[in-house]
């Protein structure tokens, strides 16, 4: 089983700025668990359409390729951890 955790994000973004420390985190604890994949919204315009991405930062975990959950906004490391790893 694939787990897939999608930041989509952008550098003038306060909120991403705030959760760049936590996200540290959870990919140090998380391991070869889930795979972190960020995603510039201003590099990657097509990615965030193709997710319907409207606001940022914006967290998509996929399992197995299938949206599984999304947390939108400043988020707490456990809402996160439960997300990609429930």
């Amino acid at each position: 089983m694939t787990v897939k955790f999608l930041d989509f994000w952008a550098p003038w973004c306060s909120p991403c700025k705030m959760m760049n420390p936590i996200l540290e985190e959870l990919k140090k604890e998380w391991g070869d668990k889930v795979e972190v994949v960020e995603i510039n919204v201003d590099e990657n315009p097509s990615e965030a359409q193709k997710y319907g991405v409207m606001s940022i930062p914006t967290y998509v975990i996929e399992k197995d390729g299938k949206e599984i959950g999304r947390k939108i906004g400043v988020t707490s490391k456990e809402e996160l951890n439960k997300l990609a790893l429930s």
